[in-house]
């Protein structure tokens, strides 16, 4: 279990802290975004970002150069089926919350100070159907949502991680949302 103790991964063994958060990329492809990925996941403090399969090389030079050095300061772990790795990060102790452009609860409502993974999906199909037809719990236990006041239909996958990314930090410290009004 992930609570503070160590976990292996890949034959090599990571600590993490007793609420740690934790980025998995499912079939994220551009390279620019798994770097942005990268940079939000380490600037907000993640524990680690794991990259599944069919996701984009994280050394891949363009993904390095949009990770702004990100990729050298927080643990990676590339590799595994999505569904497989899913599995894995909820026996750690991880609560998955996978995103979804609509019909998740709002971000700002779940709570994200215990131990969690935000799963993130590819950036024109988000997550892959099978793991929507797992929702009790088998892959993802909760989707969340960032509404959208304007009219585009939704961020791209390196601007939804940096926001969900800093709103896990938020409440971390203990401070509330700002409220905008639309």
């Amino acid at each position: 279990m992930a609570r503070g103790g160590p976990i292996s991964v890949n034959g090599r063994t990571y600590k993490w802290p007793a609420r740690p958060l934790v980025v998995v990329c499912v079939d994220v492809r551009d390279p620019g975004n798994a770097g942005t990925v990268l940079r939000s996941a380490e600037a907000a403090g993640a524990g680690g970002v794991v990259c599944c399969d069919g996701s984009v090389d994280v050394f891949n030079p363009k993904t390095v150069r949009a990770s702004a050095g990100a990729l050298f300061h927080v643990p990676v772990v590339r590799g595994g089926e999505a569904a497989a790795v899913l599995d894995q990060v909820g026996r750690w102790g991880l609560r998955r919350l996978g995103t979804s452009a609509t019909g998740g609860q709002e971000y700002t409502e779940v709570d994200m100070t215990g131990p969690v993974a935000l799963v993130l999906g590819n950036e024109a199909h988000g997550l892959p159907g099978h793991l929507h037809d797992h929702i009790d719990g088998d892959h993802i236990d909760e989707w969340v949502t960032i509404p959208m006041v304007g009219r585009s239909e939704s961020l791209n996958v390196g601007m939804a991680a940096a926001v969900l990314c800093f709103e896990a930090a938020r409440q971390r410290r203990g401070t509330k949302p700002a409220t905008v009004e639309p």
